[in-house]
């Protein structure tokens, strides 16, 4: 009989999937919005963020912690004329 089981190193972590603008998306737990945006390369620009269809004001993006199932968009703001 074999015993199968799952173990994780010290230096593993765990992921949850969250929904990223409709497609599957994997992150380390306890990230806020924040970090995600950073690691999307679009710190410092003009982006809006909902969450499960909600706003979620830039001022409360620390705040925000991302949970396994979040449905997150993401809109970017385009100048043009």
């Amino acid at each position: 009989m074999v015993n199968r089981y799952c173990a994780f190193s010290e230096n593993s972590k765990a992921m949850i999937q969250i929904e990223l603008n409709g497609a599957a998306y994997e992150i380390e737990p306890n990230q806020n919005v924040e970090v995600l945006i950073e690691k999307l390369s679009l710190s410092g620009k003009a982006v809006a963020v909902a969450i499960n269809r909600q706003i979620v004001p830039r001022s409360q993006w620390q705040q925000r912690q991302l949970q396994a199932a979040d449905q997150v968009d993401v809109v970017r703001a385009i100048g043009g004329g």
